[in-house]
């Protein structure tokens, strides 16, 4: 992922920061709990897309 899009992106719900998580190939919203998927080297930046994240994941 290349860091200056990582800078840029935001949480398409709260406009908050993403942060990555390269093992699951996701960008992660802490605040929503949601992580969106990367596919191909591209974030999918759509809430229908995303997973909400379990209450243990992200600590």
């Amino acid at each position: 992922m290349d860091h200056r899009l990582l800078e840029i992106v935001a949480c398409p719900i709260c406009k908050g920061k993403l942060t990555y998580d390269k093992e699951q190939q996701e960008l992660i919203c802490k605040f929503d709990r949601l992580a969106y998927p990367i596919r191909e080297g591209i974030p999918v930046l759509l809430e229908p897309e995303a997973r909400i994240m379990s209450m243990e994941e992200g600590h």
